[in-house]
């Protein structure tokens, strides 16, 4: 994995990793963006994340004997991170593989009026993903909504936590976080 990591380290540095003056989603501002939609939604990104993801999860559902059905958070950034680790574990241990499921930022205004889509049932215990963590708000609100439909939190898995206090704020809540970058391992510093 020493190899698939490096490479989607460099990858992210070179596609979703941005300095300058930014307003980031929670409000605050930064001298650092982090686009990882860019690099999740790049083919090669794609089965990068999806085979370091699979290979994290995995780890921890069998260290911790969890029963974990699904996979998701909340769109956009979380859809294709969801995918990628999805059909990776489909790929890799077919009997073991997880459903793919996304959460609407509010409730869909029409049809069913559902707020997460695709592969969830209540009562179901997933692993809750978001791309980048700040303050973890984004993260958070996934969460609220799948314990609203009656779903179970296993973890939460994130490609890059930005160490601003997110991941303090979800474990707060009881929900563990596994990071597949820091800010500091992303960055080398």
């Amino acid at each position: 994995m020493t190899e698939t990591t490096a490479a989607l380290r460099a990858l992210l540095l070179e596609k979703s990793v941005r300095t300058g003056t930014f307003t980031l989603a929670s409000g605050k501002q930064s001298d650092l963006y982090i686009d990882c939609r860019v690099t999740a939604l790049d083919p090669f990104g794609a089965r990068m994340i999806g085979s370091l993801g699979w290979h994290a999860v995995r780890s921890k559902i069998h260290s911790e004997r969890l029963d974990v059905k699904a996979i998701g958070g909340m769109t956009l950034g979380a859809d294709p991170v969801s995918l990628a680790i999805g059909m990776a574990s489909a790929a890799e241990h077919p009997d073991e593989a997880l459903q793919v499921f996304t959460v609407r930022k509010e409730p869909k205004g029409h049809g069913a009026g559902r707020q997460i889509e695709g592969n969830f049932h209540p009562g179901d215990t997933v692993v809750v993903v978001d791309d980048v963590i700040t303050t973890g708000g984004s993260t958070l609100k996934a969460i609220d909504a799948i314990e609203r439909e009656g779903g179970k939190i296993a973890f939460c898995i994130v490609l890059v936590d930005r160490e601003e206090g997110g991941r303090q704020a979800i474990e707060a809540r009881g929900v563990h976080v596994v990071p597949l970058f820091t800010r500091s391992s992303l960055l080398g510093s």
